[in-house]
């Protein structure tokens, strides 16, 4: 499951429908809009680009991550991007009530939760109650290493990790791989899709390093401030790193 190429699958509204479909269990689900790689600006803090930003014919927002690495989806993420799709919903002068349900999902090539569950719901819970807090954010984990091709689940996890179309369940996903991988059209959109790949590949893994330096030295015990200036990094960059990792 390679999250660069992915991208490219989701590229396709009719894509992006089979997967929320399958993932939200509603088979009659309509995505009216949709946008992959979109920069989500914070004017007061930090921004994120979303893999896949959809809306469906009820307005419901999605939020759909491909994560190969654990740390890339963890629970504060998450957080942060059902953040994100908030502050870039409401227009000026709009009351807190017109927010949309919304569901930020991360596809994920390990069991980040840990429970052996192929899928995981997150939503908010009054404690004393046990009742739903009902503010319309949820969080969705799919946990692609479970391939159970019995179910509707596993057999998506199980196309999303194929590599050849052929072998695939679906016929809208198979459709859309062949398209990019065996059509004509590879020479231009998938020679450019491939150089992107080799780009961010690069920069992951530079980033990647960094982290891992970033918390060697902090477990050392190096300052943020200190660690910030030995890898030529903002302090606030350091320390979201940091909290990612769980310090």
């Amino acid at each position: 499951m390679n999250d660069i190429f992915m991208r490219n699958v989701l590229k396709k509204r009719e894509c992006a429908e089979y997967i929320l479909r399958i993932i939200m269990e509603m088979k009659d689900l309509q995505v009216v809009d949709h946008i992959v790689q979109k920069d989500y600006k914070n004017l007061q803090g930090r921004s994120a680009i979303l893999d896949c930003v959809a809306k469906d014919d009820k307005d419901k927002r999605y939020n759909v991550e491909i994560q190969q690495e654990s740390e890339g989806a963890s629970p504060k993420r998450a957080r942060y991007h059902s953040g994100l799709l908030d502050m870039n919903t409401l227009n000026p002068g709009q009351d807190y009530e017109e927010l949309p349900e919304s569901y930020v999902i991360f596809i994920t090539r390990d069991d980040v939760p840990g429970k052996g569950l192929p899928i995981y719901h997150a939503d908010r819970v009054i404690e004393e109650t046990g009742d739903m807090f009902g503010d319309g954010a949820h969080i969705i984990y799919v946990n692609s290493s479970i391939q159970n091709e019995d179910t509707d689940l596993g057999r998506l996890m199980h196309d999303l990790h194929c590599k050849n179309a052929d072998e695939m369940y679906s016929e809208i996903l198979s459709k859309r791989v062949s398209e990019l991988k065996e059509t004509e059209g590879e020479t231009g959109s998938m020679c450019e899709a491939l150089e992107e790949l080799m780009k961010e590949m690069r920069q992951e893994c530079e980033i990647n390093e960094r982290r891992k330096t970033a918390k060697a030295l902090f477990q050392r015990g190096m300052s943020i401030k200190e660690i910030a200036e030995v890898i030529s990094e903002k302090e606030a960059t350091v320390e979201s790193w940091l909290e990612a990792a769980g310090r």
